[in-house]
């Protein structure tokens, strides 16, 4: 009992440790946003095993804990480790299928890892759960413009995003994307 009690207190520390840090639990969509071109981006995460094994454990007690899979998942990404990431990310979708920032992280994993196709199908999967998503528009327009040489299919998810967003952060580099794309 009290190296359950122990193990989860050590989850919960951090997980509100990534949380504050990050500003939200899903931070590779925001690490996909800075992405410009279909080179991943460079990761400045070291991550070891023994930073990964308390969500290990916790997925091999509860192998449905959405929260440990994406914790999980997120670590990968930011490590640069996308093809262990999708796994994770799978199995937290898994658990929380209405989760639009994990299934858009799953499909930017996907692009990473070298699966664009893949990857465009996921972000459609993701557009399901929330028409307007702003991180899954963006990303379907780097996927489309570097992964399948599609500029007006880059274009038209980027205009998409701005209309159905018209407050997005990123607007004017999202035009400027689309200057280019043009």
């Amino acid at each position: 009992m009290n190296l359950v009690t122990g193990v989860a207190g050590i989850l919960f520390g951090i997980i509100v440790g990534y949380v504050i840090g990050s500003g939200q639990l899903q931070a590779p969509a925001a690490v996909a946003a800075a992405a410009q071109t279909a080179a991943a981006p460079q990761s400045t995460t070291l991550v070891t095993d023994a930073d990964l094994q308390p969500y290990r454990d916790i997925l091999a007690q509860d192998p449905k804990n959405a929260g440990a899979a994406t914790a999980l998942a997120n670590k990968l990404y930011d490590a640069g480790r996308y093809a262990e990431a999708i796994p994770y990310y799978q199995t937290a979708l898994k658990s929380d299928p209405g989760n639009v920032n994990v299934s858009t992280d799953l499909g930017t994993a996907m692009f990473y890892a070298g699966r664009p196709d893949e990857a465009l199908a996921q972000l459609q999967a993701s557009l399901a759960i929330d028409a307007s998503h702003a991180q899954t528009l963006f990303n379907i327009g780097i996927v489309k413009r570097d992964g399948k040489n599609d500029r007006k299919g880059a274009v038209e998810a980027w205009e998409r995003l701005l209309a159905s967003n018209p407050g997005y952060p990123e607007a004017a580099r999202v035009r400027s994307l689309i200057n280019e794309a043009k």
